[in-house]
């Protein structure tokens, strides 16, 4: 009987521990994510839905949602063929100085967006690197959309090439031989092959590079064009 009661109380100790856990942890989720999250909605009505609508249909803010849509536009397809590409080179091909190029494919992540919007600022601006060029070309990069548009790519370059990557580790490479050894072609393999079989890894990060491309906003400021102050009148 002492043996059973000891049992008894283990469980009941553990069952504690364990809720206890849970509770700590939902608490540090309710303060980490939704105490932020109702603060803002109360800011963003507390002055009433009509004050909310105004400011959401004002000019400057649908020209701003309009430049979100079309930068996230261009640089969501444009990562995502170089992000194929360069997880095939990483997997697939042996080339010189594999680690350094995986370690470039990194270095948004360690970059902070302000520095790599100053960055552009030096190599595009009027006394950059290419800056004098462009401008004898006529195009205008540096507080325009190409600007913007530059500085958007490189903070999402790394998004498909990790999500590419581990999955065709995983697959192999058996399909593309068996494919090669019937008479396929390098298009043919990857189309019906090697595409098929990175679709989700692909898709994960299209959405990743879509969320970043959306939300990113520090580097951006450094190559924004300044927009007209509007009458009111």
């Amino acid at each position: 009987m002492p043996a059973k009661d000891t049992n008894v109380g283990a469980v009941g100790d553990s069952r504690a521990a364990r809720w206890s856990l849970r509770t700590i942890a939902l608490a540090y989720l309710v303060v980490v994510l939704l105490a932020p999250l109702v603060f803002i909605l109360y800011k963003t009505f507390e002055h009433g839905f009509d004050t909310f609508w105004t400011a959401v249909t004002s000019e400057q803010a649908l020209h701003a949602l309009w430049l979100t849509v079309l930068i996230t536009a261009i640089t969501v397809p444009l990562n995502a063929v170089f992000g194929v590409a360069a997880a095939l080179i990483l997997v697939r091909r042996r080339v010189p100085g594999k680690p350094l190029i995986s370690a470039l494919i990194d270095l948004p992540l360690a970059l902070s967006p302000v520095v790599v919007g100053l960055c552009i600022v030096f190599v595009w601006g009027q006394n950059g690197w290419f800056g004098s060029y462009a401008e004898d070309a006529g195009v205008q990069v540096l507080y325009a959309v190409p600007g913007m548009v530059l500085a958007t790519i490189f903070v999402c370059i790394p998004f498909v090439v990790r999500e590419v990557v581990p999955v065709l580790r995983e697959v192999g490479t058996d399909q593309e031989e068996a494919a090669s050894t019937l008479g396929a072609n390098g298009m043919q393999t990857f189309w019906r092959i090697t595409l098929p079989a990175i679709r989700w890894g692909l898709i994960y990060g299209v959405i990743l590079t879509t969320a970043r491309a959306i939300g990113e906003w520090l580097s951006r400021p450094r190559t924004a064009p300044r927009l007209p102050e509007i009458d009111a009148h």
